[in-house]
């Protein structure tokens, strides 16, 4: 019914946004996932950078936002939690958007086509709306709320989603360079390194000793590697390095974990498992590992947004499109779409490389 009401929009004069114009900037990002929210940080970061005086609001999922926007964030001003249920966190949430007078709002429609986030923007009242007109010939139906919009084809051209929320931005002219996007992020507070460096003394004594972390659960069945292949890989990185070892478990991974830990227990290899601790204080410890090897999950994204040294797996979803970056950061993907089809030899390899490269090596001098 919205649809036949609303008239066509009119194309948008660019003079509406530009920095000098606008005050108050709306982004929606509401959805549950990590990945999908610190894949837009460089997105928060262009707009910042194009709107340095503007006030910043996100709407963001309960869940997932407080990784990012502790005081030290320098992006986002604000943050408005989207709560549906019950009624009343609905009628106070649209009550407390409507209190900004936003000139624009940018919805960053990079994985799902979502009704409710196109509902929020334009209910916001901000004048320049910015989104999506479709992605790779899928159609975005809400497309008709948006006045600044583009047809974009990202699997085509395989860009990775940091690349398809900056896309979103560029339309209005929001850019960051190369080097600005590899700066982006999570800025790590003093009590979180304090207490990676307390849990790295505790657990893992010996200074010369390599430290390799895993994450072998995740939220996706099809984005597990099987929990047998992680002790294979273990007790052959052990035969070969002689380090130590630690798991990260997420609330939903604790069998997988145990499981893990238990089958090394029996080969008589020792094995942390970091649990029920909060996710920025996870990633102050990954950061401080030798290499991290991860299925396709939260973690994975933590790892990258503090510069941590990462081999990511992948089976049905694109390492392309989700890996974190960098020259100490990859990613294996299955030949085909099971992420079993991934070998042990295969990751055993990519980790024994890493760890004699000129990065590794040049990276880890003196440190021991």
């Amino acid at each position: 019914m919205l649809k036949f009401l609303l008239r066509p929009s009119d194309d948008i004069d660019p003079e509406m946004y530009s920095p000098g114009k606008v005050k108050n900037i709306l982004i929606v990002r509401q959805h549950n996932q990590l990945g999908d929210m610190l894949c837009s940080v460089p997105l928060f970061a262009a707009v910042r950078k194009k709107y340095p005086e503007a006030h910043i609001t996100l709407v963001a999922s309960p869940i997932n936002y407080e990784i990012l926007f502790s005081d030290i964030n320098p992006y986002i001003d604000k943050v408005i939690t989207y709560r549906k249920a019950p009624l009343k966190n609905l009628i106070d949430f649209y009550k407390e958007l409507r209190d900004h007078n936003y000139q624009i709002g940018i919805v960053p429609s990079t994985v799902s086509l979502s009704r409710t986030s196109h509902l929020i923007n334009f209910f916001s009242g901000a004048k320049v709306r910015v989104g999506v007109k479709s992605i790779d010939g899928k159609k975005n139906e809400m497309e008709y709320l948006l006045n600044v919009k583009s047809d974009f084809e990202w699997d085509k051209n395989k860009l990775h989603q940091s690349e398809r929320n900056l896309d979103v931005g560029r339309q209005i002219g929001c850019f960051i360079s190369e080097k600005e996007k590899n700066e982006v992020l999570i800025h790590l507070s003093e009590d979180e390194k304090k207490f990676a460096n307390e849990y790295m003394e505790s657990n893992f004594p010996d200074k010369n000793k390599l430290i390799f972390g895993f994450h072998p659960g995740a939220g996706k069945i099809p984005n597990r590697w099987d929990k047998e292949k992680f002790i294979e890989l273990i007790k052959l990185l052990n035969t070969k390095f002689n380090c130590y070892f630690m798991i990260t478990s997420g609330s939903i991974d604790g069998e997988i974990s145990e499981y893990v830990k238990s089958g090394l227990n029996k080969s008589g290899i020792t094995c942390a498992i970091l649990d029920n601790t909060p996710i920025r204080k996870i990633g102050a410890v990954i950061r401080k590992l030798s290499l991290y090897i991860t299925n396709d999950t939260g973690t994975l994204h933590v790892a990258g947004g503090v510069d941590a040294n990462v081999i990511s797996l992948f089976g049905p979803t694109h390492g392309y499109e989700w890996a974190p970056s960098g020259k100490n950061k990859f990613f294996i993907q299955s030949p085909t779409k099971d992420i079993n089809d991934i070998t042990v030899e295969s990751v055993f390899n990519k980790a024994d490389e890493f760890l004699k490269s000129e990065y590794f090596v040049k990276e880890t001098e003196g440190t021991c």
